[in-house]
């Protein structure tokens, strides 16, 4: 064993337990796809007097944030998203209406003097005016001016009151409590405390208003909220005129109960908001459905794991082999670092992690392969430097495909939304695992097999001594595939025009993420058809609804725009007909929100192509450069094009597959274009379609062993991952197989046709490590890297 495979072998273990350790003494972050819950996105928006910046947004947010904690849930989060948005996740929270109606509250708290009985308008009748005790209603349409500055409302009782203008607002509210007072007999109230300045204007509020007798409506102050008295309390006949409350003594009393009494507190302490803010997006998961995905997720994680391990320990027998145990110490490495990093899990993260198991043997196919041809040119040479001139040759390809996989990830977090940025980051950190656990375990462990007697001697054993039986194929019948490249690329262009009739003709079936709306899923105690169904809900009043199956017997219900006592008397309906109804999945999109949503798409497409051309530019020519992103386009039309003509819907959780797309589309034509530039370099006389032909050939094996492990894992998710993940799956099948087919008979076709009228000339031979010409005897140069020369 040389040192550097002892280094290996050291840092492989260390990480090894580090990650055992990390795996078994702590638990992931599961997003509330996963675990069930309600997520809420609110959009801050200006009012005439205060822009909806980072410092607004952040102080409306402590705000709503002491409302939720007066809900009693669970580990409620709030964060800031960009300069205007906030996020509220609700673990376990299945009916969000009473959370939005408390979030909802978007005005702000005003205290006012009360000057009076407003006088009566001929045109207007007293009982006319609400009651004004809901605070959830609509604001009072009596709700008048007295003066410029003053209001005019009605109190708790539905009495019209005159109310001078704001004297403070909730702004100077530092606190504001509900208690018992079992001694003294008065029963629930709310105690206030106000800030400093804010607690003199108080006291001046309720010393002019001690002025005026007991019982007299002017000896009240109004708590306003959205135009709705909350509580309009008399100063106690105790303070005398000028002498006001303090603040630390204030307390509001009344009949209340103790529900009564901690919603007033609640209303008082957190009702000031710095700006309104609108519920533009709501998905509500049951936690029957997370539980589903994480179960379906593992299941199929094992039999796709197991089905890749199995087949690279067929092709490449023990050091496939080595590399499954490789694999395997991938998982628990990047398992351990979502955990340790504190990633939240999403459905799409999940997915995902699942994938990236299939995509983790990319690295080691490609060593092994180069490896293969290492010993096919010199049998002689032994084994272990074989393998060494594998890793070495096979760096530059493995760099270069999992860059652009990278890019993708970064695309999927940066222009990504909600659970879409978690499968971008398990992404992202399960290819730098991979190549952590291809270059440093796997290469620790066959280097060590590599050099024992028995691995050495029966060469048959090892897996890379011969040539596979598909490469062993293609040599011998050697195909002239790109003598004339134009015929492959009709080809490509006839696709093109399958798949884009199917979007023509079909049309994209938008889901709710992109349109806007809401998409309700239910499961009922007793089975209805769709028919049944869309006319209960019809008679209903729910007659643009759009009914159809969902999973194993559920339905699905689309309308336009549809507020959360409107879901809940569509539930209702259902129940009438199926029993008890149980929410299973529930999104509600903005229509501002969907729009944007639908803009980002686009963009976060324009700028995957612009990113991975400018990448292929600087590693590649520019005529390679063009003819992967050609061929990464044709991709992404086929499989929009795809999902066109089968009716599946384009969403979000779809946007993270074409994005992944993208990556696995670049990631297969780099391997190619490596070769075609390093075979080229060799032989710069040489016809390039000659070139691209022998490039071809010998990348063959790699790209079929490599898709098989994805194909593996992802034909696991399609048939064991449900509804959720189902689409997902799906889209990346397809791209999966149009991907492998372009990067041969689209990129490499379209490059041949470049070439032929570019100027550049061939790339420059590789260049030759050491320094002066070579000397000594005849093949000195292409020294064992083992070797150092020395004879005796």
């Amino acid at each position: 064993m040389t040192r550097a495979t002892a280094v290996r072998a050291v840092l492989a273990v260390a990480v090894l337990l580090v990650s055992v350790y990390i795996s078994l003494t702590m638990s992931p972050r599961l997003g509330l796809d996963l675990q069930g819950g309600t997520r809420i996105v609110l959009q801050a928006r200006d009012t005439a007097t205060v822009e909806a910046d980072r410092e607004t947004t952040d102080r409306t947010l402590e705000v709503l944030r002491q409302r939720i904690d007066s809900l009693g849930v669970s580990e409620p989060t709030l964060t800031r998203s960009g300069e205007d948005r906030i996020i509220v996740e609700l673990p376990d929270v299945q009916d969000p209406r009473q959370a939005a109606e408390v979030i909802g509250r978007t005005a702000q708290l005003t205290f006012h003097a009360v000057e009076g009985p407003a006088v009566e308008k001929p045109d207007e009748k007293p009982d006319e005016k609400p009651s004004g005790s809901d605070p959830t209603a609509d604001p009072s349409p009596t709700a008048d001016t007295a003066d410029p500055d003053g209001l005019t409302l009605s109190d708790e009782q539905g009495r019209a009151l005159d109310l001078g203008p704001a004297r403070l607002s909730g702004a100077g509210v530092e606190d504001a409590t509900a208690g018992f007072d079992a001694q003294g007999g008065a029963g629930w109230s709310v105690s206030l405390e106000f800030r400093k300045d804010a607690g003199q204007d108080w006291k001046r509020l309720t010393g002019e208003a001690a002025c005026h007798p007991a019982g007299d409506d002017r000896r009240r102050v109004a708590i306003v909220l959205d135009e709705k008295v909350i509580s309009s309390p008399q100063v106690d006949p105790s303070v005398g005129c000028k002498a006001g409350l303090p603040s630390g003594a204030t307390q509001i009393t009344g009949s209340f109960s103790a529900d009564e009494a901690r919603d007033l507190a609640l209303l008082i302490k957190g009702g000031a908001l710095p700006v309104p803010v609108e519920i533009v997006e709501q998905r509500t998961v049951g936690p029957t459905l997370g539980a589903a995905a994480i179960d379906a997720s593992a299941r199929a994680a094992l039999i796709g794991a197991a089905a890749t391990a199995l087949f690279i320990t067929i092709v490449y027998r023990l050091f496939g082999a080595l590399a499954a145990v490789a694999l395997g110490a991938y998982g628990v490495i990047s398992y351990a670092a979502l955990v340790a990093l504190g990633v939240t899990l999403t459905l799409p993260g999940l997915a995902g992690f699942v994938l990236a198991i299939g995509m983790a043997v990319d690295a080691n196919v490609l060593v092994f392969e180069r490896a293969r041809e290492e010993c096919a040119e010199r049998p002689k040479r032994s084994l272990r430097s074989a393998l060494t001139t594998g890793f070495t040759k096979a760096w530059s390809a493995v760099a270069d495909s999992n860059a652009t996989t990278l890019i993708a990830a970064g695309l999927l977090f940066f222009l990504g939304s909600g659970p879409v940025k978690g499968f971008g980051v398990t992404l992202a950190i399960g290819v730098i695992a991979s190549m952590f656990s291809a270059l440093v375990i796997a290469r620790a462990l066959t280097e060590i097999a590599a050099s024992t007697r028995f691995v050495s001697d029966y060469r048959s054993v090892n897996g890379i001594a011969r040539p596979g039986a598909v490469r062993t194929w293609l040599v011998r019948k050697d195909p002239q595939l790109f003598r004339k490249p134009v015929r492959w690329l009709v080809v490509s262009v006839a696709l093109v025009a399958v798949a884009v009739a199917g979007i023509v003709v079909r049309g994209i079936d938008l889901g709710v993420e992109f349109t806007g709306g809401r998409l309700v899923e239910y499961s009922t105690s007793r089975p209805v058809d769709v028919e049944t169904a869309r006319d209960t809900l019809a008679a209903a009043g729910f007659g643009d609804a759009e009914v159809t199956t969902a999973g194993d017997g559920d339905l699905s219900v689309r309308t336009g725009k549809l507020d959360n006592d409107g879901e809940h008397a569509l539930r209702t309906a259902l129940a009438e007909e199926g029993g008890e109804t149980t929410k299973v999945r529930d999104e509600l999109i903005g229509p501002s929100l969907g729009d944007e949503l639908r803009r980002n798409a686009l963009i976060a497409l324009g700028v995957a192509v612009a990113v991975q051309l400018a990448y292929l530019a600087v590693r590649f020519r520019w005529t390679f450069a063009v003819a992967s992103v050609g061929a990464m386009v044709h991709d992404v039309i086929l499989v929009v094009g795809a999902f066109a003509w089968l009716g599946r819907p384009v969403d979000g959780i779809f946007l993270a597959a074409l994005l992944t797309v993208i990556g696995y589309s670049v990631n297969d034509s780099v391997v190619v274009f490596d070769r075609v530039r390093e075979l080229w370099g060799a032989n710069r006389r040489t016809p390039l379609d000659t070139i691209a032909r022998r490039a071809v050939l010998q990348t063959v094996p790699r790209t079929v062993n490599t898709g098989m492990g994805a194909l593996f894992i992802l034909a696991a998710l399609a048939v064991l991952g449900g509804d959720s993940l189902a689409d997902f799956a799906l889209a990346l099948l397809i791209g999966i197989c149009v991907g492998t087919w372009s990067s041969v008979f689209t990129a490499v076709p379209g490059a041949i046709v470049l070439e032929r009228n570019a100027k550049t000339p061939p790339p420059a031979p590789g260049k030759r490590k050491g320094k002066g010409p070579a000397r000594g005897r005849q093949g000195a140069s292409r020294r064992d890297p083992l070797d150092n020369g020395a004879r005796v």
